[in-house]
Order: structure tokens, then sequence, then C-alpha cells
């Protein structure tokens, strides 16, 4: 499980130039969004063809836009990374008004490690050491791992049925507490997920 976060954590960095692109094409910015330890990352806007690799991480390619899920992919270091990623649809803090950087959740796909449709979560604050967070679909709660300002499922185990609910739910919801113990409620609507993680299986095979 270790090595499968930090394997997740490294590639976070192409995952959120992504989810700056997409800030970026929806109007909105992206200040803080990714911070990466290997090099400070590029904003790619989603319209425009992928730039040349820059510290050995590739800047991602919008590959489908499904309502508010985009499929992107990268090619980090000459291996393969698909994705999809979204903002949340409405964001709610208490004690109320208190400033975050954007929140993006993604479900990756890296062929080389064999993972399939990992689902984490960039928080957009630095989260409680210890504290649990939560992610809500289907009727269900997952118990999520924390780390920074990155969330992933306690048991992996529990994934694939966790991303077989989001396919077929029409929102998520991830709830957090931030380091200064301000409590966070993101919505994300999952309207074009499934077309979004259909899109990524299709362009990420080996």
């Amino acid at each position: 499980m270790c090595v499968r976060r930090i394997s997740t954590a490294l590639v976070a960095g192409v995952l959120l130039c992504g989810a700056a692109g997409l800030a970026l094409a929806q109007g909105e910015p992206s200040k803080g969004a990714a911070k990466t330890l290997a090099a400070k990352p590029v904003v790619a806007k989603p319209e425009t063809k992928p730039a040349a690799a820059v510290t050995g991480s590739a800047e991602p390619t919008l590959i489908g836009q499904f309502a508010g899920w985009g499929a992107y992919m990268a090619t980090p270091n000459g291996k393969k990374v698909c994705f999809a990623l979204a903002k949340p649809s409405s964001s709610k803090t208490n004690p109320p008004n208190r400033p975050r950087d954007p929140a993006y959740a993604f479900v990756s796909t890296r062929p080389g490690e064999k993972v399939t449709n990992e689902v984490s979560v960039m928080i957009g604050y630095a989260l409680k050491p210890g504290s649990e967070s939560t992610l809500e679909v289907g009727g269900a709660t997952y118990a999520m791992y924390t780390q920074g300002d990155g969330l992933w499922i306690k048991n992996a185990a529990e994934e694939e049925r966790m991303v077989d609910a989001m396919r077929k739910a029409s929102d998520v919801v991830i709830k957090g507490v931030s380091a200064k113990g301000t409590e966070t409620t993101d919505t994300f609507s999952l309207k074009g997920l499934a077309q979004a993680l259909d899109r990524v299986a299709q362009d990420c095979q080996r």
C-alpha cells in the first residue's frame, strides 16, 4: 500500500498539470494546485498539444471531455499514465468561507505499474494528521487514508466496488478536516465519469 501511495503521489504532479489546464479551460485560476519533488508543474491547456517533456515529467493532453470530467493521457519518464479528472460542483467549509486551494478528484490508470482506476483526491489544504476523511457514494461510505493534501482509499480491496458505484451514482461527497480544524465538504458531480473512464481504458492500454 505504501509503495502504491508513493507512486500516486509522484504521478500527482503530472495529474495536476491537467487539473490546472482544466481550471484554465473553465475560466478559473489554479494557484497552488500542484507541488512536486521533481519540478514545478507546467500548466497545460487541454486544447493544445502536449509540450516536450519537462524535467522527466510530460504535460498531459486532453483526450476527451465528458460533462465535468476530462480524460487525459501523459507519459512521464516514458511511462504511460491516463486519468479522469474533475473539480467539485460545490464546496463548503465549517466555519464558512475559509480560504483553500482548488480541490480535484482523479481516477488514474498506470499500465506499467498494473494500477487501474485508482481514486485520489487533492483536497486543496494540508489535512489534519490522523484525522478521518470519507468518500460517500451510492449510499456507502469509504474511509480514506490521508497524507499531506491527498486522500486515498484505506482498504484497496474496496476500490473496485467504489469505482463501480461512482460510475452509476449522480455525485460523490468527500469530507475532510484541515490541519487548522476546518471541516470541508466537497461534492463532485459524476456525470460523464463513466464515459471518461471508458476513454481512459481505451487509450491507456499497454
